[in-house]
């Protein structure tokens, strides 16, 4: 019995997958099923820029009240280029030891902090400004700039948009309407 039993769950357990497997797509009378496309450009509206604020110091409270400084020298620099708060992003400090093994000993013998800044810029006319007055007082270093949208869902529904409009066109040309 107990054999039996095991057997049938072996031949179900083969079968069952496969039978799901062969099934043929079916299509109903009178149907007419079309395809398209969308697709959508968009000049970018969003400068999305990378600064990394690092300071060094023998003594760890002097680097990271550099690296503060820094960071409120960019806050202020934003503020006077017309950068939103909410457009500013600031990482967490990280503290790197730099350590001296000359006498097998491992002491630090300076500490290193860092951060990362975002900006995001919707007024490309102030990107140049931006990135000449952080360099140039020594606040941070520039590490990338980025454009994209801000609202890319929106140029997302227009394509979509578009390619239910093609398919509908496509429809009533197979129909003849």
């Amino acid at each position: 019995m107990k054999r039996t039993l095991q057997t049938m769950v072996i031949v179900l357990w083969v079968v069952l997958p496969a039978a799901a497997q062969t099934q043929d797509v079916k299509y109903a009378a009178d149907t007419v099923v079309v395809q398209a496309e969308g697709q959508y450009e968009a000049d970018p509206d969003l400068a999305t820029l990378t600064f990394q604020v690092s300071a060094q110091d023998k003594e760890l409270r002097k680097a990271y009240a550099r690296a503060t400084e820094s960071l409120n020298r960019i806050q202020r620099l934003t503020e006077r280029n017309g950068v939103a708060k909410d457009d500013v992003s600031t990482g967490s400090f990280t503290v790197f030891p730099i350590y001296d093994w000359s006498d097998r000993k491992r002491k630090a013998r300076a500490y290193r902090v860092e951060s990362r800044v975002v900006l995001r810029v919707r007024d490309f006319s102030r990107i140049g400004t931006l990135i000449d007055d952080s360099v140039e007082e020594g606040i941070v270093d520039f590490r990338s700039l980025t454009y994209s949208l801000a609202d890319e869902e929106a140029a997302k529904q227009r394509a979509i948009a578009q390619a239910t409009q093609r398919a509908q066109d496509r429809a009533r040309a197979a129909l003849g309407d």
